[in-house]
């Protein structure tokens, strides 16, 4: 096992930068890293990459890399992880139910709640300008960064340590709260809804698109048929549907009650 980390590690050749300076120069962040952990870390490098939001790069000469290929192989150890623990704790569930449950897990609301919980923005190395004062672009910065960790203590120490933290920082609070059984896939429940009640097939269409590109509002309406059953905004075109869904969900399932 031992020499497939070793493999996985010259494959995700970092191209750290100049390590023992920016080792140096966040040996604080990288203590209270090891702390909030809980273990020895052995190669700190991965940490800081894993904390490090492109938009820092311009701050940081001695870091040329960002946290983005880390989160790539944070989130396929993210998907292991909570895939076996459903797989183990609902052994009488199909595929189906499954695969919902476990995006309820890994979508990016879930990480972001699950990261504000360990308030992880204190460790997150960013330019605030980026952001310009936008708290959507805060959780999506903070979703990536939580699996950019993810892939980094799976490097360092193992696929134990990662399931471990997972199961205790994500997993095992939304599971208490019951937070992963909350469909929030509006879009699927439309579908579902107007194909058993025979209806046409539900399509959205964008009304507007307003705002700088970090902090954009996109409104947009629901439609069966020729007929507006909804309409949604949000700060993407996702999110601005769900919300549309949402609201004709609430509309036509009241008329059909």
């Amino acid at each position: 096992m031992r020499d497939l980390f070793n493999w996985i590690r010259r494959k995700f050749n970092f191209n750290f930068g100049k390590p023992d300076k920016v080792i140096e120069a966040h040996s604080d962040l990288l203590k209270k890293i090891e702390n909030f952990l809980g273990f020895q870390i052995s190669h700190p490098e991965y940490f800081v990459k894993a904390l490090t939001h492109r938009s820092y790069l311009e701050l940081s000469p001695d870091i040329i890399k960002s946290n983005e290929r880390l989160e790539f192989l944070g989130d396929s150890v993210l998907g292991l992880v909570v895939a076996e623990f459903l797989f183990s704790n609902f052994s009488e569930e199909d595929e189906g139910y499954l695969t919902k449950t476990r995006s309820h897990f890994v979508n990016r609301d879930a990480l972001a709640n699950a990261a504000e919980k360990m308030k992880l923005q204190r460790f997150i190395l960013y330019d605030k300008r980026f952001l310009k004062g936008s708290h959507e672009g805060m959780r999506t910065i903070m979703a990536d960064a939580l699996e950019a960790v993810i892939g980094a203590i799976y490097l360092d120490a193992g696929l134990k340590k990662a399931e471990d933290f997972v199961r205790k920082r994500v997993i095992h609070p939304s599971f208490k709260s019951g937070g992963f059984m909350v469909d929030k896939n509006y879009k699927g429940q439309l579908l579902e809804f107007t194909h058993a009640e025979k209806m046409e097939t539900p399509s959205y269409k964008t009304i507007s698109e307003e705002g700088p590109d970090h902090d954009k509002n996109f409104i947009v309406n629901v439609l069966i048929g020729s007929e507006v059953v909804g309409t949604g905004e949000g700060k993407n075109k996702k999110s601005a549907e769900q919300d549309a869904a949402k609201k004709a969900l609430e509309i036509i399932t009241n008329k059909h009650s």
